[in-house]
């Protein structure tokens, strides 16, 4: 296995958005043994509470308290995700690297518009690296993604699959609360949704999605293809 390989690639559009659409998984996965890596597309420098510096600290202590062995920035302006081809090819380049079997991004439907363009972009570089004759950058060997799946940040939609996470909210809660800047109200808060009870929010919403599969908590994934389910309907191996 080559030093740089991961068994699961996830994209954000800033740092946190990770952790809030799917950090319980995150944190299974890797408690299994999985390389798991996180890619935030922008370094969230228009972000109205904490700076570019704190910001990397705080991603740095999520991704340690979730089990992460890779947590990168690709550096791109925030609120400037567009479909440009130059960032199709920078992440198309970060997934030809790593060769990920699995890659996650933001489900596009979302109140952010960084959001749901983060998706589009690697969609679109998902499929690009696949294509032998794609050129990327001291790495042009096709790479082809096995899956490409889309966790929730801000809204609840109605999940195709859900992940059992019951085991480890309290770690996805934690990496959370790694981002004092962005949950924590201080004197010096700008006033944003995600200082008013933003984390609450999400545990409630995992609790919802728990419900629906009879469990306490789960995290819920949209997809563009059918699941295939490997062993007995009955859950019989």
């Amino acid at each position: 296995m080559e030093n740089n390989f991961l068994h699961i690639m996830a994209f954000g559009a800033h740092a946190d958005d990770v952790e809030i659409g799917m950090g319980g998984t995150i944190a299974q996965l890797a408690s299994e043994g999985k390389k798991i890596g996180i890619c935030d597309l922008t370094d969230a420098d228009l972000s109205s509470n904490g700076t570019v510096a704190l910001r990397k600290i705080e991603a740095e202590q999520a991704a340690k308290t979730l089990g992460v062995v890779l947590r990168t920035s690709l550096g791109f302006p925030d609120r400037g995700l567009y479909l440009k081809e130059e960032y199709i090819n920078r992440i198309a380049q970060m997934i030809r690297i790593h060769k990920p079997k699995i890659v996650f991004a933001p489900y596009p439907a979302d109140r952010h518009p960084d959001h749901g363009n983060c998706s589009r972009l690697v969609e679109e570089a998902v499929f690009s690296a696949g294509i032998k004759k794609y050129q990327t950058e001291g790495c042009n060997e096709p790479h082809k993604v096995e899956r490409l799946y889309f966790y929730m940040i801000n809204g609840f939609h109605e999940p195709d699959f859900t992940i059992d996470i019951t085991s480890f909210i309290n770690q996805k809660l934690s990496a959370l609360r790694a981002y004092k800047s962005q949950f924590e109200r201080s004197s010096e808060s700008f006033n944003t949704p995600l200082v008013n009870g933003y984390i609450e929010t999400v545990e409630a919403r995992e609790r919802m999605f728990g419900k629906l599969v009879n469990v306490t908590y789960a995290e819920g994934f949209k997809t563009k293809v059918p699941i295939l389910i490997k062993h007995d309907l009955l859950g019989e191996e």
